[in-house]
């Protein structure tokens, strides 16, 4: 009668204390393309590692989630280092509605974006595009007009030289490339979509961008941060047949200022001890290191958890 009476004690305060569960956390991202591959990755190796439930929350873009964050409804997201910027400061597509609460977690990778063609287009340079059909509008995301106007510029060239076609997004831009609604549109080398369109086209190709000095001002003027690199051919690259020279820019994943320093550090660890977890999932994290996420960012300000973890590991120069 004695042991039942200790085990039903046992069972009760078992009962009592609950089961022990990780602090959920959310992440803004975009529904498909390239972010949404990215914090895939970090909420993977978040969830795994940093004791924490990272959960991606899917939005129509950066526009959506950005706010969200700075109002404290959402913990984390990331974007490229231009819409950074611009929301923090209430700037260009962000104008009139800044984001003061962001507070930077990591530099994660360069990004590199371009004009992309259809393989049999005969469409060799910028210059080709003239009255071609580019994608126009992006309303549900307005940097990509900013990266449209970047492109074109490189070869003097503006909307006014080409047929506009209005796309909601970058995926309707897309799926118009794939329908030969369009001629061009952006895409992120190593985006998994881009092996989707390739095969509806029966193949793509980035097209090489000028790189001199009156191209990299245009470039500079419409896309402050980016800066035009050469990518080489390598597994997983498709649309990458020869050196190609595209748009290169910092990818960031920030917070909002209210969210935990614990919440944080911990993110911020994870992802700096576990750089082979994240790099597996896509050609896209080929460029991350952990030492490089602490890479100064203008005046953009980085959360104190995160410092504490760089500072910890030697690499906060700042």
């Amino acid at each position: 009668m004695r042991t039942f009476k200790i085990l039903m004690l046992a069972g009760f305060a078992a009962v009592l204390a609950g089961p022990v569960t990780a602090q959920t956390v959310g992440i803004g991202t975009t529904k498909t393309g390239a972010t949404s591959q990215v914090t895939a990755a970090i909420a993977k190796v978040a969830s795994q590692h940093a004791g924490v439930q990272m959960r991606t929350r899917p939005m129509g873009g950066t526009q959506q989630y950005i706010p969200a964050i700075n109002a404290g409804s959402l913990e984390f997201g990331a974007a490229n280092i231009m819409q950074t910027s611009w929301s923090v400061d209430g700037t260009v597509i962000s104008k009139g509605r800044p984001n003061p609460n962001l507070r930077m977690v990591a530099t994660l990778m360069k990004f590199r974006v371009g004009p992309l063609v259809a393989k049999d287009s005969g469409l060799q340079k910028v210059s080709h595009l003239k009255g071609k059909r580019v994608p126009s509008g992006y309303k549900a995301a307005p940097l990509f007009v900013e990266l449209v106007k970047g492109t074109l510029s490189t070869d003097g060239l503006t909307y006014a030289d080409v047929k506009e076609v209005p796309v909601a997004a970058l995926v309707p831009s897309w799926n118009a490339l794939m329908e030969r609604k369009v001629d061009m549109a952006i895409g992120a080398v190593g985006s998994g979509f881009m092996n989707r369109i390739s095969q509806a086209l029966g193949g793509i190709r980035f097209v090489s961008l000028d790189d001199s000095p009156a191209a990299k001002a245009s470039v500079d003027k419409f896309l402050p941060g980016a800066e035009i690199l050469t990518v080489n051919p390598a597994k997983g690259l498709t649309g990458i047949e020869q050196p190609t020279k595209l748009l290169h820019f910092d990818y960031m994943l920030f917070a909002g200022k209210d969210v935990s320093d614990d919440v944080v550090y911990r993110v911020t660890k994870a992802m700096y001890e576990n750089k082979d977890a994240l790099v597996e999932t896509s050609p896209l994290w080929r460029s991350f290191t952990p030492k490089g996420m602490s890479k100064k960012q203008g005046n953009l300000v980085y959360h104190p958890g995160a410092v504490k973890l760089f500072k910890e590991k030697g690499t906060w120069q700042q």
